[in-house]
């Protein structure tokens, strides 16, 4: 494939995954402690073989996408009052039990279903340090203290776990705004739980927007680029064609 077609092509295909992350950010700005990506690049020279009657090799710049970066930063605090909604001021995420095994969120939007269970929104049980957390009726209205501590009306009933890792980036995403980790978990040193209160998002939207438009314009002007070589090669072609025969 020719040269300028290489380079406009992958300059292209750098700004269609860049404003699909881009997109997936916008969408879940009203997702409780989502975090932020970014799609990273790096100018990638390769030494092409000299075209015909050149001599020495050719240096051409690709670009080549070096993974999705998430933004850690914590999200602003949103008060709700309601009594299961949770924040994590620190480095540190709730642990949810899956039918995957355990799994790491720090969206503490959680509600008690109708057999007592502490759970997400999707129904995953939320783990305590003892297991799933339950609240009995006769518990009455509960306070959870900073250190995670549950306490109702018939004294402490358990304490919200809390896992960090070594390596918060090497966490995988699976949906639902949960995590996944290959690494071990360890018991969060640095953490707080503030309760009737949720962490936001920490996407600014206008922000994304002015990165979406910025994108928007770069994979254009690639795609003019490509839509006028391939023209400039047609026409030469043509012109080829058209010539008498020696």
């Amino acid at each position: 494939m020719d040269n300028t077609l290489l380079v406009s092509l992958s300059h292209q295909l750098a700004a269609y995954r860049a404003m699909d992350v881009i997109a997936n950010n916008v969408a879940n700005v009203s997702t409780p402690a989502f975090k932020r990506e970014e799609m990273k690049f790096e100018e990638y020279i390769s030494n092409m073989r000299p075209a015909e009657g050149e001599v020495g090799a050719r240096p051409v710049s690709f670009v080549v996408d070096r993974g999705i970066v998430r933004d850690l930063g914590e999200g602003r605090i949103e008060q709700t009052g309601a009594p299961f909604d949770f924040a994590i001021k620190g480095k540190g995420y709730f642990v949810v039990q899956t039918p995957a095994g355990e799994r790491y969120t720090r969206d503490g939007h959680f509600t008690l279903n109708p057999d007592g269970n502490l759970t997400t929104l999707d129904g995953n049980p939320v783990l305590g340090d003892g297991g799933p957390v339950t609240i009995a009726p006769e518990d009455g209205d509960i306070t959870v203290g900073s250190d995670g501590t549950i306490t109702g009306k018939q004294g402490q009933l358990g304490k919200l776990r809390l896992a960090d890792f070594a390596d918060e980036r090497a966490l995988r995403k699976e949906g639902a705004n949960l995590y996944a980790s290959d690494q071990p978990a360890m018991t969060a040193e640095n953490a707080s739980i503030e309760q009737g209160v949720i962490e936001a998002s920490n996407v600014n939207p206008v922000a994304e927007i002015t990165q979406m438009i910025e994108v928007s314009r770069a994979y254009q002007m690639s795609t003019t680029l490509t839509q006028s070589h391939q023209s400039m090669l047609q026409q030469a072609i043509q012109k080829l064609g058209a010539m008498p025969a020696n």
